[in-house]
């Protein structure tokens, strides 16, 4: 044990510290948990009793050298670059400026729209985006057998089909009615999921905003004039809007959205399918079935419905060919929106 110690003395005497290097590779073999003096203290337990005192002495003394050379050589080292004053940076170059992120373009877009609807009553509900067959399907009027249901078209999350990510933020539309009575006025946006292929118009996960007003006496014609003054104040005065008689499970009578395609000024293109037009969204009277299972008397109360995606609105309002953009996270396409408020 001793011949141990004194030959690990020698090689730290020994040991050439003239670089950070040569520093690292010294405190490693000597100083660190695994080194040589630890494996010696190690084995102290081997040594005869009578002679454990005066080794283990020993091994203070030569743990102590190795850290005096190992701080010596530190010290030294530190001060010859000081010296030598060259720290690698070049202190003439001018400053780099902080580099600030910028909100993401479906961010600007969400809370404008969620300032047009506040200036006309509108507050704004959330929901969960996991949600139950009743609040996702049921409740808004899907039949047993509706596509929908299937899953080619929702994210199921059990077998049995009763935990799925939500289709539509309409779920978020059944748990207001469920939980406060008219007066109803709220915009709904949120984060939504369907099993869809991914192309330059679509998503399997994209963003939707709905709206919902359920009071005494609303009619079609209170749809069309809130969904015009939206598409003004988004768009600008001269947008155009059309609406086409559609169908909806949970909307009658329930129409399509349309607003001039501003990408390619109404002459065609891949967005607008080469028509002019880009669908914008659905919308229609709140269905008096959907009202009643959530607790509304529909023979007093009426109301309309809307939904809309966002990545839409944001491609036709910032002219974005390709909704994929939104979600690979290139920064020079991100950065084109910094000066956006």
């Amino acid at each position: 044990m001793v011949e141990n110690i004194q030959q690990v003395a020698q090689e730290i005497e020994a040991a050439p510290l003239t670089n950070a290097a040569e520093l690292e590779q010294f405190r490693i073999a000597y100083i660190g948990r695994k080194g040589r003096i630890a494996d010696l203290f190690n084995n102290l337990k081997e040594v005869a009793p009578e002679q454990r005192r005066e080794v283990g002495q020993q091994l203070n003394t030569l743990k102590n050298r190795a850290q005096e050379r190992f701080d010596q050589a530190q010290e030294q080292l530190a001060s010859a670059a000081d010296t030598a004053g060259d720290t690698g940076f070049d202190f003439t170059l001018p400053t780099i400026p902080n580099t600030l992120g910028t909100r993401h373009p479906l961010s600007l877009v969400r809370q404008e729209i969620v300032r047009i609807f506040e200036r006309i009553g509108f507050n704004v509900a959330e929901g969960p985006e996991m949600e139950d067959d009743w609040h996702n399907f049921s409740a808004l009027n899907f039949p047993e057998n509706h596509p929908a249901r299937e899953m080619q078209d929702t994210f199921f999350l059990s077998e049995d089909k009763e935990k799925l990510l939500r289709t539509h933020t309409s779920t978020v539309q059944v748990r207001l009615m469920e939980n406060n009575q008219p007066p109803l006025r709220s915009i709904m946006p949120g984060r939504v999921y369907r099993n869809e292929a991914i192309s330059a118009r679509a998503h399997m996960v994209f963003h939707q905003v709905e709206g919902l007003y359920v009071n005494k006496g609303v009619s079609f014609k209170d749809l069309k004039e809130t969904l015009y003054y939206f598409a003004k104040e988004m768009f600008g005065q001269d947008t155009q809007i059309r609406f086409r008689p559609s169908f909806f499970p949970f909307t009658e009578p329930s129409a399509e959205i349309d607003i001039t395609c501003f990408i390619c000024k109404g002459e065609g293109c891949n967005i607008c399918k080469g028509t002019g037009w880009v669908e914008i969204g659905g919308s229609g009277m709140v269905d008096p079935a959907v009202l009643q299972s959530s607790g509304i008397d529909p023979e007093v109360y009426s109301g309309f419905a809307f939904g809309m995606g966002i990545e839409r609105i944001t491609m036709l309002k910032y002219q974005i060919k390709d909704l994929r953009l939104f979600t690979e996270n290139d920064v020079r396409f991100l950065r084109q929106f910094e000066g956006v408020i």
